[in-house]
């Protein structure tokens, strides 16, 4: 019996051989982790780490009972004892229940904690959109400022910027605060009720359960039927609109473009005041590569003190397959400097010390321990990409003198091998 990966996930191999697969490379998956890690660092986020699976009413209470994943998406099984437990389907409940758990908020000040991990989700698998898929997730707590707003979005656009992509649009929007969403749910249900029989049956089943969802919908019956709604920011309390004015004129002094959309409410019952959405023209329909908001209050909805948090998600396929339709600089796959090809016994008993010194010191060296033909010994270097072959029989290990192959050339580079690795590490720094 074969055995086939289940539709919706896949493999992260060292190399994909299909053109659709280019961005399950596992070196662009480094590449990108790195330069996440990097740029946490620099922003002053500390990494944080939740199981991949959490209590079921976790992401009921936290996510919100209305919410596509909650009433579509989550995977839910019973464990042994029978208890309900979900596979997590986005990051910012965990780390809120972690917050509260260990009661964070006793180190004093706010904490900004940063996340990369796999997510779960059962949807029908599309271009950028799988049942597992991975984020890289901020939270900031204790800090109700619009200036840590920017901030978050600053580092989103940051990163993107670092990885060479183009063509981004940041759109941005305000909830309000309680009082404003309780206010303009009241208008928004009002202005749709003579024209329920026209909405999508989704958007119905919004219309009793979350009416602001209906703004999400890209049913073309369901856009027709919002032209002329009431716009949210018609509803905003002075507090909520003084703070999304403050929002829009720091991201106007450090220079980040952004588009003011009034129907951008995202998909989690949770946000409050500034919501955003970074959109990219390469990915198609499903265009999102990083959102998020301000969502004051959630960690006292999960049993701690009420206190102010803002952050995004981004999705690390998103970002992958931006890059690859941008073709914005990648890293090389890794492959070694040097390939070595030792002919007999006391050949391949000096190369193996050999490669290990090599490796001591930093040189990235792979060594053929039964290689039947020279040739195809060559060729099998050439396919892992090394830079230099090095066929070492008696002749070399007699004399001490050497013959490098540069393969994309086939230059042959006569050497002592006592001035091997010092030759070795200075090509190889070159690479890097």
């Amino acid at each position: 019996m074969k055995y086939a990966i289940p539709k919706g996930v896949f493999d992260i191999l060292p190399k994909d051989p299909t053109k659709e697969g280019a961005f399950r490379a596992s070196h662009l998956w480094r590449f990108l982790e790195e330069m996440i890690h990097t740029l946490a660092r620099e922003y002053g986020f500390r990494e944080i780490r939740t199981p991949i699976f959490e209590r079921t009413e976790l992401f009921v209470r936290g996510v919100g009972e209305s919410s596509d994943i909650v009433t579509k998406e989550m995977y839910t099984f019973e464990d042994k004892a029978g208890r309900s437990m979900t596979l997590r389907p986005e990051g910012t409940a965990a780390v809120m229940r972690a917050f509260v758990e260990k009661r964070l908020d006793q180190l004093g000040g706010k904490q900004k904690l940063y996340y990369i991990g796999p997510m779960f989700r059962y949807e029908r698998p599309q271009a950028g959109r799988y049942r597992q898929h991975h984020q890289f997730g901020v939270e900031v707590i204790g800090d109700a400022s619009p200036e840590q707003d920017v901030e978050v979005i600053d580092m989103l656009v940051t990163l993107y910027r670092r990885l060479g992509l183009q063509k981004l649009t940041v759109m941005l929007n305000s909830v309000g605060d309680a009082q404003t969403r309780e206010n303009y749910r009241a208008a928004l249900r009002a202005f749709l009720e003579p024209k329920l029989d026209t909405l999508s049956e989704e958007s119905r089943l919004r219309f009793e359960k979350n009416v602001l969802r209906i703004l999400d919908s890209k049913d073309p019956e369901d856009q027709k039927a919002l032209k002329g709604a009431p716009l949210i920011s018609q509803y905003l309390s002075e507090e909520a609109k003084e703070h999304f004015q403050r929002v829009q004129f720091l991201l106007d002094k450090i220079e980040i473009p952004y588009v003011v959309s009034e129907k951008l409410v995202r998909g989690l019952d949770y946000y409050t005041k500034t919501v955003f959405e970074v959109t990219s023209e390469s990915l198609g329909a499903q265009n999102a590569i990083g959102a998020g908001g301000r969502y004051d209050g959630l960690t006292s909805l999960l049993g701690g003190p009420n206190l102010p948090a803002v952050g995004f998600a981004a999705g690390l396929e998103r970002i992958l397959h931006t890059m690859l339709e941008q073709e914005a600089a990648l890293p090389q796959e890794p492959h070694p400097i040097l390939y070595l090809i030792p002919i007999g016994e006391k050949s391949r008993e000096k190369g193996f010390q050999l490669v290990h010194t090599l490796r001591e010191e930093g040189i990235c060296a792979e060594i053929d321990f039964h290689p039947k033909k020279v040739g195809k010994a060559i060729e099998h270097a050439a396919n892992m990409g090394a830079t230099y072959a090095l066929v070492f029989g008696d002749e070399e290990l007699t004399s001490g003198e050497i013959k490098l192959k540069h393969l994309a050339s086939r230059e042959e580079i006569p050497l002592n091998l006592q001035g091997l690795s010092h030759f070795l590490l200075g090509k190889q720094s070159q690479e890097r």
